[in-house]
């Protein structure tokens, strides 16, 4: 299997429980008291919920990008942009709901690669601050692109949490409710 068939129904199961969860905060609370959960943080230092969607959103597509090697889509630049500057400007549920769907709809359409392409066994990976990680292209899929990802999405999970929305176990592995054998699923 190449590494950007095993990400992209992770990131597309996980994308798509975050927004299930933005609807499920929004059913709860109602539209106008949920559309402040975008700027709720964990901590004072880290990034509101409107932040780890998109940089959420950013992960996924730039790990599909890296795996395949695609340029970065022009929507990345503009995820960045819209997540560093949602602690004033966090947009809307609708907006963040809309962005998870492109992203999904870009993750999909990815198109598998047989094989490694030529010079993909090394990725070197810079950070905005300078900082060059040298990976191969394993080494990128599971200790960059899954940990970064998921970073984001458990973030978001728990921001939720913390402001009182009712998400469990369940919501958060929604995708794997289907796989349950009947007979050993609880009963009530």
């Amino acid at each position: 299997m190449q590494l950007n068939q095993l990400l992209s129904p992770s990131y597309s199961n996980m994308l798509s429980a975050m927004s299930a969860w933005l609807d499920k905060a929004e059913a709860q609370m109602g539209k106008e008291e949920a559309q402040a959960l975008l700027t709720a943080r964990l901590a004072a230092d880290m990034f509101p919920l409107a932040t780890q969607v998109r940089f959420s959103c950013v992960q996924a597509i730039e790990g599909m990008c890296r795996l395949t090697g695609k340029p970065l889509p022009a929507m990345v630049q503009t995820l960045l942009d819209e997540g560093r500057e949602a602690g004033t400007a966090p947009g809307s549920l609708d907006d963040a709901r809309n962005r998870i769907a492109e992203t999904l709809e870009w993750v999909r359409d990815v198109e598998p690669i047989a094989g490694e392409p030529e010079g993909r066994s090394d990725l070197p990976h810079e950070l905005p601050n300078g900082m060059i990680f040298d990976f191969t292209a394993d080494e990128y899929a599971r200790d960059w692109a899954i940990p970064q990802f998921y970073f984001h999405v458990m973030t978001a999970y728990a921001i939720l949490r913390a402001q009182g929305i009712d998400l469990g176990k369940a919501d958060y592995v929604a995708h794997l409710l289907g796989k349950i054998r009947p007979a050993s699923a609880p009963q009530g």
